[in-house]
């Protein structure tokens, strides 16, 4: 069955990501904001499937705005779906608050309850999700999440105000939220659901940690090192910090040495996987006539054509290998056999290659050594 959803704060945060995600699984979408008069909501409501309730007020210039944002809102929107449409399935956006003794937890506690009383009366569907501490692309920095204001800040050079650096945080990532919210448009009803859900996937991590390792992204550019970004916490942090790069930082250079022979430039280097560099060799150039004795390298020529040289330091056997950008392979560095590189094209030579570790200058493992054609 095809479904339809219904987004309430579709204009925030969390309703951006989930409003995309949705149109690109195809699903229609309708959408509900401030700027809506509640008139039109009831009839949103009798279209759609699946509800999620994410509009909410953290931020008020009155005590009395979380009251009508939070649970009068709540209050009609279950109204409407216990008169209209009781079939339907509501996910409300609920927050830890609702467990302290404030303004704000208060009318989310007491939406909670105007939800779990129509669960009870009129057997309606509803999950309700008390969140924290959610980041990622689009959220509002100097808000109300720490990892966007750190971000922004860090960006943009304004000083970071850490009151408590050893406070451990609890965060949940954006992709992780919406792909926990998209299990909804498959869910068949069980007369025994629990109706508090929870994101699976979490971090906990302390505000001086958290800043440490969105300042070391601001100095990647820097020297070209960064840590890992591939998965977890360090994965979801670097994309969103990415996300508040102001569009004349998109780009940037690098340094680039240039002599007789062409250019060499470094690209990224890592914590413990090495870097990877390229360079480039005019016609009839020779680059390398050296070896290593633990580094390993992997070349790759990219363009134009390459003879690469090896000669065994111990038994002195050479071995030769032609390559071009016609057909992509890589060529090992192997330890213990010297190497060199010459261009043997009429064009310009492109070689990318990847180094097992980053350059030392005061440990190169670079033994020069010079390669005859015999010996």
């Amino acid at each position: 069955m095809k479904q339809n959803v219904l987004i309430t704060g579709s204009n925030g945060f969390i309703g951006k990501n989930l409003n995309l995600a949705l149109k690109e699984r195809g699903v229609p979408v309708l959408t509900f904001t401030r700027e809506d008069d509640l008139n039109i909501l009831k009839n949103k409501v009798i279209d759609a499937n699946i509800i999620y309730h994410l509009a909410g007020v953290n931020r008020p210039l009155t005590n009395n705005e979380f009251i009508s944002g939070n649970t009068n809102l709540t209050n009609i929107l279950v109204k409407i779906i216990v008169e209209n449409n009781p079939s339907i399935s509501l996910i409300y956006v609920s927050s830890k608050q609702a467990e302290n003794d404030n303004p704000y937890g208060k009318s989310k506690l007491n939406a909670e309850k105007i939800i779990f009383n129509a669960i009870k009366t009129s057997n309606i569907n509803a999950y309700i999700y008390r969140l924290n501490g959610v980041f990622g692309k689009w959220c509002k920095p100097n808000y109300n999440s720490v990892v966007a204001t750190f971000c922004y800040n860090i960006i943009n050079n304004i000083p970071l105000i850490i009151n408590n650096p050893s406070f451990n945080l609890e965060i949940i990532y954006i992709d992780d939220l919406i792909d926990e919210f998209l299990k909804y448009l498959d869910l068949k009803k069980d007369n025994n659901y629990n109706i508090y859900h929870d994101v699976p996937i979490k971090y906990k991590i302390s505000i001086q940690e958290l800043a440490d390792k969105i300042i070391s992204f601001k100095y990647f550019r820097n020297n070209l090192t960064i840590n890992s970004v591939g998965n977890g916490l360090n994965r979801a942090l670097y994309a969103t910090y990415l996300s508040y790069l102001p569009s004349r930082e998109f780009s940037y250079s690098i340094p680039t040495h240039n002599d007789m022979r062409g250019t060499f430039v470094e690209l990224i280097k890592t914590s413990n996987c090495g870097q990877f560099s390229f360079f480039t060799a005019k016609p009839g150039v020779t680059r390398g006539g050296h070896y290593h004795h633990t580094k390993n390298e992997k070349f790759v020529v990219i363009y134009g054509k390459a003879l690469f040289k090896f000669e065994n330091i111990i038994t002195h056997e050479i071995i030769e290998l032609e390559k071009d950008s016609s057909n992509i392979e890589i060529v090992e560095c192997i330890p213990g056999w010297a190497h060199n590189i010459k261009n043997i094209g009429s064009s310009e030579l492109i070689v990318i290659l990847w180094a097992n570790e980053i350059f030392d200058i005061n440990k190169t493992d670079t033994i020069p050594w010079d390669i005859p054609y015999e010996r």
